[in-house]
C-alpha cells in the first residue's frame, strides 16, 4: 500500500494516494504522506486561484511548477494540469503567454482531435487574439461533441452578439451614420470587458468615428484607451497622431509619429505622414493670422473683412493709450489683413510658401508646384535646375527678377510677389 500511493503521487494523483495512505494500519508516518499532501496542496491552490475574476495567472502556474517538483522520473503532466495551464495563461493574456497557450492546446489536440475541453480552451485563445470566426468555429465543434457545455454555449453566444453589434456599428460608421455607429461601438464594449484585443479596436473604431464629427478630445481619450489595452496597436497611435494635428498640436502630432517610426519602420505611409506633421508644426510656430483676426480658416472675404473692420476700431492708437503694446497690437492686425483679403497671398500663406527654403527649391527643381507667384515654373517637370545661391540672394533683397523685395522676417513689413 506504500508502494501504491507513492506510484499515485508520482502520477500526479496525490487524492488517491493520501486516500491509500488513510487505511494503511498502524498510520502512515508524517514524512511518508508530505509529498502527496503538498502536491495536493499546490494543486488545490492552482484551483482556487483559476476561480478568481482578475488576475492570478502567474499564481497559478508557480502552484503547477511546485506540484510538478513531485512528479515521477520522466512523468508527464497529468492533462487536468495542463488545462489549467492553458487557463493560467489565457488569464494573463499577453503575446507570449498566449502563444504559450496555444502550444499546449495543440499537444493536447494531437493526443485528442476530439477533446471537447482542449478544443473550447482553444476556441478562448483565439477569442481573445480577435480571430472571432475560428472562435466560433470551435465552441460549435464543442457543442457537437459535448450538448451540455454550458460555458460553449456562454461563448458563442457572447462572440456572436460581440460580432452582430460590431459589423452594426461598422455599417453605420461607412454610412456615415457616425453617432448611430458610437452607439454601436459603445455596447459593443459592454459585452466583454475583459477582452482586451477586440475592445482595443472598437475603441479604435470609435475614436476614428467621434473624430469625424469634430469631438477630437473624446477620439484621442478613445485611442489613449485603445494604448492601454494593447500597447502595440499601430492604428490607434496614427489615429491619436492624425487627432493630435487636426486639434493643432502638430508637437504632439509629430512626436507619437516619429515614436511610431521607431517602433515600426517599416510602416506603409508613415514617413509621409510624419513629413506633413513636421511641416505642419513649422507653420503653426509663426505668426497664427487668423487667430489675430478671430476667424477660422475657412473664413469668406466678407467674414475677414468684417473681424478686420472690428479689431481696427477696437484697437486703434487714437483710442489706446497702452504704448508700443497697442501699436503692436494693431500692427499685427493690418498685417493680417493684408495678407488674408489678398487671394495670391493668403494661398501661399496657407501653403506655408514663406517657410520654404529658396535654396532647396531651387536645387531640387520645380517639379513640386505650390510656389506662389513662381508657380508656373513647375510645368519644367521636376528637372534638377541648379542656381547660383548668390544669384537668389541678391532676387531677394531688391535685385530683379521674380521675387521683388521681401524683408529678412517673412512675418514683417509687406509680401510681395509669390510668397
Amino acid at each position: 500500500m506504500h508502494r501504491l500511493a507513492r506510484i499515485y503521487t508520482a502520477l500526479g494523483r496525490p487524492a488517491e494516494a493520501l486516500s491509500v495512505y488513510a487505511r494503511i494500519q498502524p498510520p502512515a508516518s508524517a514524512k511518508d504522506k508530505a509529498p502527496a499532501e503538498s502536491m495536493l496542496h499546490h494543486v488545490t491552490q492552482a484551483e482556487q486561484t483559476l476561480k478568481q475574476v482578475n488576475g492570478g495567472g502567474s499564481m497559478v502556474l508557480y502552484s503547477l511548477d511546485q506540484a510538478v517538483r513531485g512528479l515521477g522520473a520522466a512523468m508527464t503532466q497529468p492533462r487536468a494540469w495542463l488545462l489549467m495551464r492553458i487557463e493560467a495563461y489565457l488569464k494573463m493574456g499577453n503575446v507570449n503567454a498566449l502563444g504559450d497557450a496555444q502550444n499546449i492546446a495543440m499537444s493536447l489536440l494531437r493526443e485528442n482531435s476530439q477533446d471537447p475541453d482542449a478544443l473550447f480552451l482553444r476556441g478562448r485563445l483565439f477569442y481573445l487574439q480577435g480571430d472571432a470566426d475560428q472562435a466560433i468555429k470551435h465552441f460549435k465543434r464543442v457543442l457537437s461533441l459535448d450538448p451540455d457545455s454550458t460555458q460553449a454555449v456562454k461563448y458563442l453566444r457572447m462572440v456572436q452578439k460581440l460580432l452582430r453589434i460590431k459589423d452594426e456599428g461598422n455599417t453605420a460608421f461607412k454610412a456615415r451614420r457616425y453617432r448611430e455607429a458610437i452607439a454601436k461601438y459603445t455596447a459593443g464594449l459592454e459585452v466583454d470587458p475583459t477582452n482586451k484585443d477586440i475592445n482595443s479596436k472598437i475603441l479604435q473604431n470609435r475614436a476614428q468615428a467621434r473624430y469625424n464629427i469634430n469631438e477630437y478630445d473624446k477620439a484621442i481619450e478613445d485611442c489613449t484607451k485603445a494604448l492601454e489595452l494593447d500597447p502595440t496597436y499601430v492604428k490607434a497611435k496614427r489615429v491619436r497622431a492624425k487627432t493630435y494635428g487636426t486639434k493643432g498640436d502638430w508637437e504632439k502630432a509629430v512626436n507619437e509619429l516619429k515614436a511610431i517610426g521607431e517602433s515600426h519602420p517599416g510602416e506603409k505611409g508613415l514617413q509621409e505622414e510624419l513629413r506633413n506633421a513636421e511641416w505642419e508644426l513649422k507653420k503653426s510656430q509663426r505668426k497664427d493670422y487668423y487667430k489675430i483676426l478671430g476667424v477660422e480658416k475657412t473664413a469668406t472675404e466678407q467674414e475677414i473683412k468684417k473681424a478686420y473692420r472690428k479689431l481696427a476700431i477696437q484697437h486703434h492708437p487714437d483710442k489706446n493709450r497702452d504704448g508700443d503694446q497697442s501699436d503692436e497690437l494693431f500692427k499685427e492686425i493690418g498685417e493680417a489683413y493684408e495678407i488674408l483679403s489678398d487671394p495670391q497671398k493668403r494661398a501661399s500663406y496657407d501653403n506655408g510658401d514663406d517657410l520654404m527654403d529658396p535654396n532647396d527649391m531651387f536645387t531640387q527643381g520645380f517639379g513640386m508646384g505650390g510656389m506662389g507667384g513662381m508657380g508656373g515654373m513647375g510645368g519644367m517637370g521636376g528637372q534638377n535646375i541648379h542656381i547660383d545661391p548668390n544669384i537668389i540672394f541678391n532676387m531677394m533683397n531688391g535685385g530683379t527678377g521674380g521675387f521683388a523685395h521681401a524683408t529678412s522676417n517673412p512675418f514683417e513689413g509687406r509680401h510681395h510677389g509669390g510668397w
